[in-house]
């Protein structure tokens, strides 16, 4: 690493704690809680906290969406990744950004949908590995 670089991650650091007290109070904020990974992080490595949690928040809210909009892609994330403490706290932060009920079930739908192609796929090309294509294509 080039030294000027180095120099300014160290002074950066230098203010890691109280970078890492306003994150925590804007993550409270946006999300109505503060996950306990958060807390960990921020207790722990409060470091790699301020690093990542402050490029994580900037990736949430980015400028070409409304964070309505933001949180109802990130609850559709969370919901494929099977990451059902995430997507309980977003759905909050749905809400709280105006998402309505039926958008957010709408959303899980969609997530649901794409996830049952996954398998389907998966699932399908091994079905016509093994069975063969002849077998495969008849009903």
């Amino acid at each position: 690493m080039k030294p000027e670089t180095e120099k300014m991650l160290n002074e950066f650091f230098d203010h890691a704690d109280d970078l890492g007290d306003d994150v925590i109070e804007d993550i409270r904020e946006l999300l109505g809680v503060v996950p306990f990974i958060f807390t960990v992080l921020r207790e722990q490595r409060p470091e790699v906290f301020a690093l990542s949690a402050i490029a994580d928040y900037h990736i949430s809210r980015p400028k070409s969406l409304d964070g309505k909009t933001a949180e109802l892609v990130t609850m559709a994330a969370a919901a494929g990744a099977g990451a059902d403490a995430c997507l309980k706290v977003h759905m909050g932060a749905a809400l709280r950004e105006g998402a309505s009920r039926d958008e957010i079930l709408d959303v899980l739908q969609i997530a649901a949908m794409i996830g049952k192609t996954k398998v389907l796929a998966s699932s399908l090309r091994t079905y016509r590995e093994v069975c063969g294509e002849e077998q495969a294509s008849t009903k």
